[in-house]
């Protein structure tokens, strides 16, 4: 089977599945996703949206979250794990939106990138459903699933990420995302997989070596 013959399979399996993704992240505008992805690094979306109704009721702008210590929002947030890091860059952030970008969320992956705790896959992830600009964000679950699927060779999420670019259409890349992450969690666990009833390994993944 070609890849090409792959990717066809794979955009109508996931349009069956997930015809309208929603976002797992509960967020009201750009500012409030830009922080629970931040917060969502090494941790589940459910725990980020366990700890994300207390910290925004005590600030949901960079200027009031700003007034926040970093002590008193480490102390919102330690739930979710390495909330001394995440609560330094959410306190360094809120500053320089506030100073370089007149409070606003900037809608360009340079200037996200710049911002403490915010990588390129936090960027895409912004870019894409804050700011609908194609994205291919990758985290775990894609990068497992781009190698079980045999589209990419699973050496580092870059290449993962260049690969999916590749192979998918540019108009689907925010939806796919996704889709993905659904389909990951749902039937294509890292763990305990079976690869003879996933509905999309079962047809196009790779025999050996899964991850």
């Amino acid at each position: 089977m070609t890849k090409s013959e792959k990717v066809e399979i794979i955009i109508r399996k996931l349009d069956e599945f997930y015809p309208d993704p929603p976002i797992p992240l509960e967020h009201k505008d750009p500012f409030t996703l830009l922080i629970s992805v931040l917060l969502s690094a090494q941790t589940t979306d459910k725990m980020v949206n366990r700890v994300t109704p207390t910290l925004f009721s005590q600030g949901d702008t960079p200027e009031k979250l700003s007034k926040l210590t970093v002590e008193q929002i480490r102390s919102i947030i330690k739930p979710i794990g390495l909330a001394p890091g995440k609560a330094k860059a959410i306190v360094g952030l809120c500053q320089i939106l506030l100073e370089k970008h007149n409070g606003n969320v900037p809608d360009n992956f340079k200037d996200l990138e710049e911002l403490p705790g915010v990588g390129h896959k936090t960027a895409s992830v912004v870019m894409a459903q804050a700011f609908a600009v194609p994205a291919f964000p990758v985290d775990t679950h894609i990068h497992r699933l781009a190698y079980r699927w045999g589209l990419s060779n699973g050496k580092s999420v870059t290449q993962t990420e260049k690969d999916l670019k590749k192979h998918f259409p540019r108009e689907k890349w925010n939806t796919l995302h996704l889709q993905i992450i659904y389909f990951g969690r749902e039937y294509c666990p890292a763990r305990r997989h079976a690869r003879e009833v996933c509905p999309l390994c079962a047809i196009i993944g790779r025999k050996t070596d899964f991850r």
